[in-house]
């Protein structure tokens, strides 16, 4: 069956994350619903990573094999699945891929964006899509917080635990390596960006809530670096909320796979 590799946004507010689950409600169930009303038969999708409840994404990609018999082109996709799709979930690009390629497991990098407002008031259009921190907090102090998430470190610390985890990991399990972080100021708006070669369990919102600590003076640079090279202390408590997490790309090596740019945020956006 040929395998379809689709680019997809989604506003996270109204969903119970990415990944299917019982009852319904998720991204993924709304896509495989979407899938079942062209197809008139059930069809599984794979995305590259889940995303947990009210994240939303600008670039998410996942892929699934289409029956033979269905002769519908890439562009032909995109337009059913965005007809029978609600207006927070759309189909940004659709691809053929080699049919051993695979969305999660051929990744090789991720780029988070985390929104923060710093207005008095937080205005109704970005409830559910921004962290409201009206309060004093230093934004220098959180670009030099964020720098230290740079390289390769264990970040078993800086992550929540699905409960799944092998009670004997091999001693890289946790390694992860953060290749940029940036500090995008925009007017009230603070965008913190993370690229890194992939992404654990809570962990941009840890990073992010514990960053904050550090803005507002109640953690040191060193307690937080303290996380990354003292892998078997107590977990950050500091996790920022959902609201304003954004999965904004997925990479891949293959030169076969389009590089497709991200949805433009209807938010203020520096790119």
């Amino acid at each position: 069956m040929p395998r379809l590799l689709f680019t997809c946004a989604y506003d996270g507010s109204p969903y119970l994350g990415w990944q299917s689950q019982r009852g319904g409600g998720t991204i993924q169930d709304t896509l495989e619903s979407a899938f079942a009303a062209i197809l008139k038969r059930p069809l599984r999708i794979a995305a590259a990573g889940r995303t947990d409840a009210g994240v939303h994404a600008l670039g998410q990609r996942f892929h699934t094999d289409v029956p033979e018999d269905c002769r519908m082109s890439p562009d032909n996709w995109q337009a059913a699945l965005n007809a029978h799709l609600p207006a927070s979930i759309r189909i940004l690009h659709v691809q053929g891929v080699a049919q051993d390629f695979h969305a999660r497991f051929d990744a090789t990098g991720k780029t988070y964006d985390y929104l923060i407002c710093r207005a008095p008031v937080l205005i109704p259009f970005l409830a559910r899509r921004a962290w409201h921190l009206p309060r004093d907090w230093d934004a220098d102090l959180m670009a030099e917080a964020i720098s230290c998430y740079r390289g390769e470190h264990d970040f078993r610390r800086l992550a929540a635990r699905r409960g799944n985890e092998p009670a004997n990991p091999p001693p890289d399990f946790y390694r992860r390596t953060i290749h940029s972080t940036e500090l995008l100021a925009e007017g009230d708006l603070v965008r913190l960006r993370f690229r890194g070669d992939g992404f654990m369990y809570r962990m941009v919102r840890l990073l992010v809530g514990s960053a904050h600590q550090v803005a507002r003076g109640r953690l040191s640079l060193d307690a937080l670096r303290a996380y990354m090279d003292e892998p078997m202390g107590p977990t950050s408590r500091f996790c920022a909320p959902a609201d304003g997490l954004y999965l904004h790309r997925v990479e891949y090596a293959h030169s076969a796979v389009d590089d497709v740019p991200p949805a433009p945020s209807t938010l203020p956006h520096t790119s």
